[in-house]
């Protein structure tokens, strides 16, 4: 089943007033290039777009060109921009009160918070009968730092097992977890070294080699046994599906064997789904498809939807190997639990809520997979083709006739947006707002498939 035309109104499609980048977005980039650190934002004659507005599943540049957004800005507009539940929240609390004291004289939004995540979490998943406590943190690589610190805390083992190919953020902390070499290479003389690395089982589409993922599944174990005898070793953090890393999904037997393994050895098994939690593969949290209950997890992105907010929540149990506060918190921030992101957290949680089982994304997600397959059976180079809910990862072959980045640029120059990953960005990343109208999807699908069979 290939992807479908498209009958959605004209007022959500691309719509280019100019070429892109057009003449605004080009003189912007400069100003950025002149003014900002070398190492942050690549500026080419094909890119980037200088974003001016947004909504739903569009975007508008400098120019007035209109795009659809197939990243979800980093996987954070899952609920579409300026979704308006969310923007009326924020409204509402800016007049009220937009910063508080988080840790001294905190707003009243924060403990709020906190309860929701852990009636989301821990509650749910044990029937109310355990409670989670929550560390607030502004960026999603700070509750990853959270956990690493409660993991340390409450094993008093320093030794942390992560895996290939994974992504955690650039935190200090969150980057010695990190198994990129371009990100740690620079600083490896001032990391921890704390942790290590087992591979990552991948399960390959469409046809599943179940001979290959068990192998897949015994040469993890077989390392994750090899670093449990060197001792020291108090957590193993994972993501349930490598984003950044490359859109990668593990067999299904992947975290039940994690959850085994760390129970074995007293270890804390940290879930990573700031990319994949809150509906973005069709549950709550991509660990509900194997029914494993972590004993940390880290969230961010589309937390808020549109704001710096991030959430390590843990088992209580767990959480109380932090020292209670006497009056100076050893971990905590300028900006911790800022009432506008926590009005824009309830917000978002409270749309997931509603809406979250009635945006079907788990199957609409397979539906489109199934149409992507079709429509580059025949694409040279495009060496797999892969999803789950609405992650979907298009991986090309080194000697592709158009990488992935040239892709990008191409379906740029359309009015679409897409992104990159993979440790040598062989992959192309689809990961749209669960909100857009399915039948944009199917048209923006057969653009993409159009410009990979050019």
């Amino acid at each position: 089943m290939s992807p479908r035309p498209c009958t959605t109104p004209s007022a959500e499609l691309p719509e280019l007033i100019t070429r892109v980048p057009g003449p605004q977005s080009k003189r912007l980039a400069r100003l950025l290039k002149r003014h900002e650190a070398p190492t942050v934002t690549f500026v080419s004659e094909r890119a980037p777009v200088i974003l001016e507005r947004a909504s739903g599943v569009n975007v508008w540049d400098a120019d007035g060109n209109r795009f659809v957004d197939l990243a979800s800005s980093f996987g954070v507009a899952s609920l579409g921009h300026m979704n308006p539940a969310i923007t009326r929240a924020l409204r509402r609390q800016a007049w009220r009160l937009p910063h508080a004291m988080g840790d001294v004289h905190p707003g009243v939004l924060k403990g709020r918070l906190c309860r929701r995540l852990s009636k989301l979490t821990f509650e749910r998943w044990s029937g109310g009968r355990t409670k989670g406590q929550v560390l607030l943190g502004n960026s999603g690589f700070e509750a990853v730092e959270a956990a690493l610190k409660t993991a340390r805390l409450f094993t008093r083992r320093r030794g942390v097992i992560a895996f290939e190919g994974s992504y955690h953020g650039l935190g200090y902390g969150a980057l010695e977890t990190t198994a990129r070499p371009e990100f740690r290479t620079p600083f490896a003389n001032q990391l921890g070294r704390f942790a290590a690395f087992a591979p990552y089982p991948r399960r390959r589409f469409p046809a599943r080699d179940k001979v290959e993922e068990t192998r897949q599944l015994q040469k993890m174990e077989k390392r994750l046994e090899e670093l449990a005898a060197r001792g020291g070793f108090g957590a193993v953090l994972v993501e349930p599906v490598q984003g950044r890393g490359g859109e990668v999904m593990p067999p299904p037997g992947f975290l039940p064997k994690l959850r085994a393994f760390c129970d074995r050895h007293r270890m804390l098994l940290i879930a990573d789904e700031i990319y994949t939690g809150l509906w973005r593969t069709g549950r709550w949290f991509a660990v509900d498809h194997s029914g494993v209950i972590p004993d940390l997890i880290c969230l961010g992105k589309a937390l808020t939807g549109c704001l710096p907010l991030s959430a390590c929540v843990g088992r209580r149990d767990v959480m109380v190997a932090w020292p209670e506060s006497t009056g100076e918190a050893i971990h905590t921030s300028t900006f911790l639990g800022n009432p506008l992101a926590c009005a824009a957290a309830l917000a978002s949680l409270e749309e997931f809520e509603k809406i979250g089982p009635s945006l079907r994304v788990e199957e609409n997600g397979e539906e489109l997979l199934v149409g992507l397959r079709d429509a580059l059976r025949r694409a040279n180079g495009v060496r797999d083709v892969r999803g789950l809910g609405y992650i979907f990862g298009i991986e090309m072959a080194p000697d592709a006739p158009l990488s992935p980045t040239a892709t990008c640029a191409r379906l740029l120059a359309k009015g679409l947006i897409a992104l990159t990953s993979g440790p040598k960005n062989e992959v192309l990343a689809l990961v749209p707002p669960l909100t857009a109208p399915r039948l944009l999807l199917n048209a923006c699908f057969a653009q993409v498939a159009a410009v990979l069979r050019q």
